[in-house]
Order: structure tokens, then C-alpha cells, then sequence
């Protein structure tokens, strides 16, 4: 198992910035990929970006190209994403997932992100 834990969520004007952090602990060893996903009222959860545990292989969204970046510091078992010129439609519940060997998906409990126009 792999427990995740995610902070950084809040409320921002358009045009700020956010910082999510997601903490991994448990079977850390057994993931290969880990990403941030969001899903906003009413629609499906889409990912936002993936960053992979070889090569450090990122993949973000059109939507997000160029204004957030995924990063992760293998010392403290953490990703983050770091999100600039945040857009009211960047309003979502944001969640951390690890895809573990087998590909066994597992979630984080999820950070909302509110962006005011």
C-alpha cells in the first residue's frame, strides 16, 4: 500500500499561483509513475500532469502546458505542482495518484483549488 497526502490547495485570484505538494509514504518503491489529476463539479477527473519515477518523464495537459510544472524530490518522497496564471476554469478538486508496478492506481483524498475571477 502507498498513502498519499496532499496540501497547497486554497483560494486565489486569476493570474496567482498555488504550490500543491503531495507526500508519498508506505511501498514507495513499487510506484513508477505519479501525477495530479482534477476534477471540477459536474465533470470528469482529467489528469493535469505526470512526472515518471525513471528519467523523470513529464506529460501535462494542453490546458495547462507552459503555466504549471511538475516536479519531485525523491529524498522526501514528494511531488509537486507548481501552478502560475491560474485561470478560474483551473477550479477543481486537484488529487495526487501514484501508479504502483501492476498498474494499481491509489489516490490521495483530494485539495480543492478555487480561482476567482
Amino acid at each position: 500500500q502507498v498513502q498519499l497526502v496532499e496540501s497547497g490547495g486554497g483560494l486565489v485570484q486569476a493570474g496567482g499561483s498555488l504550490r500543491l505538494s503531495c507526500a508519498a509514504s508506505g511501498n514507495i518503491f513499487s510506484i513508477t509513475v505519479m501525477g495530479w489529476y482534477r476534477q471540477a463539479p459536474g465533470k470528469q477527473r482529467e489528469l493535469v500532469a505526470s512526472i515518471s519515477n525513471i528519467g523523470r518523464v513529464t506529460n501535462y495537459a494542453d490546458s495547462v502546458k507552459g503555466r504549471f510544472t511538475i516536479s519531485r524530490d525523491n529524498a522526501k518522497n514528494t511531488v509537486y505542482l507548481q501552478m502560475n496564471s491560474l485561470k478560474p476554469e483551473d477550479t477543481a478538486v486537484y488529487y495526487c495518484n501514484a501508479l504502483r508496478l501492476g498498474s494499481i492506481q491509489q489516490w490521495g483524498q483530494g485539495t480543492q483549488v478555487t480561482v476567482s475571477s
